[in-house]
């Protein structure tokens, strides 16, 4: 149907208005009462698990940040430890004194050695009954 149909037809004839106080159910004023409070109650109960979990949440990020300290404290400790261990190490002094008395003692090994080798050299050519 066009929008012109509408315009030529005749207007209805409404025989009520549905909206009267007989065919609305009447509500109880304590029912909305009790609805409204129930809602606020309920509002205020979410404010405070919010509120308490917030700080929750601080609480256990601060707790974390302080461990994060911690452990960053351990970590500098043991870097410290561990240079102080590197430069022992890397003081070579005495390991040079080692070294050097173990070549006079390597040498002192191969002068006997080539002694033994002669001597037991000599006796091998020494008849055996």
């Amino acid at each position: 149907m066009s929008p012109a149909s509408y315009l030529a037809a005749p207007p209805r004839v409404a025989k009520g208005n549905c909206s009267t106080l007989v065919t609305i159910r009447s509500m109880w004023d304590w029912l909305v009462y009790a609805a409204l409070i129930l809602g606020v109650l309920a509002a205020l109960a979410a404010l405070v698990l919010l509120a308490v979990r917030v700080l929750q949440a601080w609480r256990s990020f601060k707790r974390l940040r302080r461990h994060v300290f911690k452990a960053l404290d351990r970590v500098a400790e043991k870097a410290e430890a561990t240079l102080d261990t590197m430069e022992s190490v890397a003081d070579t002094e005495e390991l040079d004194r080692s070294l050097s008395g173990l070549r006079v003692s390597l040498a002192r090994l191969a002068v006997l050695r080539t002694a033994w080798a002669e001597a037991t050299a000599f006796t091998a050519l020494i008849p055996r009954k």
